[in-house]
């Protein structure tokens, strides 16, 4: 009598191999979330900086309060990243929330803004400003701050 070879996997084999993908999947699902929400968020901040070079000259120039929008800074009113894009005048050339995006995407984030400032020095900063509970602290931007 010939012995015959296995072929193939049995059951046992392929419920371990289903059992070790679960458990990485367990792992990189919420890792691969944060990271979707801290890129989004970064994406938000990029969407209105480019606008301080605009708003910086505005200032310097001492262009007239109407001239403070968002056409103007050369920004659109919202975008896939930003609801909403705001841009407040400076009043003895400070502005606390001169350019803002109302941010949307990943739950996580969603209902937050984020805030660029100006000092009367021409100094800027980085704010994330009504955060949802699950804003977490590793979203944020470099430079940024939340309050």
């Amino acid at each position: 009598m010939k012995a015959q070879m296995q072929k193939g996997f049995t059951l046992i084999e392929l419920m371990i191999v289903v059992a070790i993908i679960g458990i990485l999947a367990a792992i990189a699902i919420p890792a691969y979330q944060d990271y979707v929400a801290k890129t989004q968020v970064t994406t938000g901040l990029a969407e209105i900086a480019g606008a301080k070079t605009s708003y910086e000259s505005a200032v310097n120039e001492g262009k007239a309060d109407a001239f403070y929008t968002a056409t103007n800074m050369g920004l659109a009113a919202s975008t896939a990243r930003c609801t909403t894009i705001g841009v407040n005048r400076p009043v003895a050339g400070v502005a606390n929330n001169a350019l803002t995006c109302a941010l949307a995407g990943n739950p996580a984030i969603a209902g937050a803004s984020i805030q660029l400032g100006r000092a009367a020095d021409g100094v800027w900063t980085c704010r994330v400003v009504s955060a949802p509970t699950s804003f977490k602290d590793s979203f944020l931007p470099s430079g940024c701050t939340k309050s």
